[in-house]
């Protein structure tokens, strides 16, 4: 089949390839504008459109699919489009420009987490399972039916990160599948049965971790905002990142202290911080201004723990 492919940023990587490497033909890659990055703020390509370059794949690039936009997808006579983590929303004359309208990759066990954060919202929620799904896109958010939804186990100490980028890779594996059986005229979809949650894109409010909550839930929470928009809490005036923690798993031969939330001590080398139950071990955190560094080598540079809190 001829495609067109819409994508931006690294979690869409992997669908390119895969199709890219496939027996269908890429007629083009939409992807959005190039973003200010980095402290220089570097007009940079999406990583969409730098693996499409590589790829030799014609490139158009644009923040939303207007008028212009859906005449030049309809000028490519297509017969299918796919659409991963494009950043805009497809409306009709869109939806029909390609022969078989689009089909979408959604990281998600749809018709949970509809929205523009399914991984995120699931690590936050303290999810263990969730699904790679590819749905007929439609006008409504994520509502249209699935053709595949490949089931994928979270790793209880993974980010949000690495979870996406781990399903990326699997997801791409579905993409191409249900193209091939698009392709050879054998696809199933079948309607998005339940009651659908929300998955609405995350702000830096959803970073600030409440240490008066469970040690699971901040486990939890603190994953699901890394890398973005990133864990935090305050030391004093500082404002100091956490960027990795885990679970304590020790027994009774060696008890953790019993610490009020927020509350920071030195024990068996890590840095624990109090919970509103048990206390969390903090891995990796990166004070205002300076670089990530070991969570323990930063808190003995704090001197005296005794009294400082984490809020």
């Amino acid at each position: 089949m001829r495609l067109v492919v819409a994508g931006s940023p690294a979690a869409a990587v992997p669908t390119l390839r895969r199709l890219a490497a496939s027996d269908h033909e890429i007629a083009a890659v939409l992807t959005r504008p190039p973003t200010p990055q980095g402290r220089k703020r570097v007009l940079t390509p999406t990583p969409v459109a730098q693996v499409a370059a590589e790829l030799g794949l014609p490139v158009f690039e644009a923040s939303r699919v207007d008028d212009d936009v859906t005449a030049r997808i309809a000028a490519l006579d297509v017969d299918l489009g796919v659409i991963v983590a494009y950043g805009a929303l497809l409306r009709r004359p869109a939806l029909d420009a390609p022969r078989l309208g689009w089909v979408n990759l959604h990281f998600s066990d749809l018709p949970a987490y509809r929205g523009a954060a399914p991984v995120q919202r699931a690590v936050m929620a303290g999810d263990t399972r969730t699904a790679a799904s590819v749905f007929q896109l439609v006008e409504a958010l994520d509502a249209g039916p699935v053709f595949a939804a490949d089931p994928f186990e979270i790793d209880p100490e993974a980010t949000a990160g690495e979870v996406l980028a781990a399903m990326a890779e699997s997801g791409a594996e579905t993409v191409a599948r249900v193209v091939d059986a698009i392709a050879a005229g054998t696809a199933v979809a079948t309607e998005q049965t339940g009651e659908p949650t929300l998955a609405p894109k995350t702000t830096i409010d959803d970073g600030r971790i409440d240490f008066g909550a469970p040690a699971a839930v901040v486990h939890a929470r603190l994953r699901g905002v890394t890398p973005e928009p990133g864990a935090y809490a305050h030391l004093g005036e500082t404002r100091v990142k956490l960027l990795r923690s885990n679970r304590l798993t020790g027994g009774p031969a060696d008890p953790a202290p019993q610490l009020a939330p927020g509350a920071l001590a030195l024990h068996g080398g890590r840095l624990l911080v109090g919970t509103g139950d048990t206390p969390l071990a903090l891995l990796e955190v990166q004070p205002a201004g300076k670089k990530a560094m070991d969570a323990a080598a930063w808190a003995r540079g704090l001197g005296e723990l005794d009294g400082k809190v984490l809020a």
